[in-house]
């Protein structure tokens, strides 16, 4: 008994620091970005590049809880050679989310 409740306590600080992992990766804009780069397979881009403030030309009107973000040394795409520059990080609850935005 004593075993299974060893297990449920690791399992359960396991998950927790998890949890608060991806909640701290995603407490700020500049955070998000960065966590995105990461895990989209760009880890020197996503530590080393500066961050800029970057007004979104085609942003809808009912997304004022978005932001645009320029990168100064942006990954290019494998597969296209595509630049990727512009990002659109949106505000949920008090979370932040970055996904590439192609400015138009």
């Amino acid at each position: 008994m004593r075993e299974i409740m060893r297990e449920i306590k690791w399992v359960v600080s396991l998950f927790a620091l998890v949890i608060l992992l991806f909640v701290l990766l995603h407490t700020t804009p500049k955070i998000a970005l960065r966590t995105h780069l990461f895990f989209e397979g760009y880890p020197k881009i996503a530590l080393t590049t500066e961050i800029v403030d970057y007004e979104y030309l085609n942003l809808p009107a009912n997304e004022e809880d978005s932001k645009g973000y320029l990168l100064t040394e942006p990954p290019v795409e494998k597969d296209t050679e595509g630049i990727l520059d512009t990002y659109l990080v949106k505000k949920t609850g008090f979370l932040y989310f970055a996904e590439y935005g192609h400015d138009f």
